[in-house]
């Protein structure tokens, strides 16, 4: 066994305890932490793939920005425990199927010699100034050009929708209108008023 396969397997053990702990834990900050922690070794196994635009996108969005939002809400919220565990049971049946499923699908992916599949051939060795971030890049914008361009909209539009569906409109606060103010003149703000002198005694 060599030196990759050691780090290999202890990455995945790590993920997959965390990943327990995420759905086990009681305390829902302790299940966020471990999440991040689930991010940051699924991130390390990207990096044994030699794919380390994935790994760091895995750091920066998730970590970064995802669960850290993500943390503070459940930090300020006052979330009542027993009653998010109150349908634990009457949902446990087809959380257990998709489980046996999962594992399934993990164990034909495995074991693929024994239910007929052909095994992947190993993926060819780079030299060390490859870059997989520039082979992304030129993927990307050559030849996926236009489903990735398709796929930005469908996102603006999504974000440009929710943004609809959340907006309240509520009476009583006070709002700047910034057109109106751009488009004052000097004769709308300013009254010249004509006022006599003071007369000494």
């Amino acid at each position: 066994m060599s030196f990759q396969d050691i780090i290999f397997y202890f990455f995945s053990t790590v993920l997959v305890l965390a990943a327990l702990g995420v759905i086990t834990a009681r305390n829902p900050v302790h299940a966020a932490l471990l999440l991040v922690l689930a991010f940051f070794t699924s991130s390390g196994l990207w990096l044994l793939l030699e794919a380390e635009f994935l790994a760091i996108t895995l750091v920066l969005v998730y970590v970064g920005a995802v669960m850290v939002l993500f943390l503070f809400v459940v930090m300020m919220l006052d979330i009542n425990i027993d009653r998010l565990r109150e349908g634990f049971l009457k949902w446990f049946p087809f959380g257990a199927l998709l489980a046996v499923v999962m594992a399934a699908e993990m164990a034909m992916v495995l074991m693929g010699k024994q239910f007929g599949i052909e095994e992947m051939p190993p993926p060819p060795s780079r030299g060390a100034d490859y870059s997989n971030t520039k082979e992304l890049g030129r993927l990307i914008y050559t030849e996926y050009v236009y489903a990735f361009e398709l796929a930005a909209v469908i996102l603006l539009v999504a974000i440009v929708a929710a943004i609809a569906l959340t907006l309240r409109h509520r009476t009583g606060i006070k709002s700047v209108d910034a057109a109106k103010q751009v488009a004052v003149k000097r004769g709308d703000r300013i009254r010249m008023v004509s006022m006599p002198s003071e007369k000494k005694e």
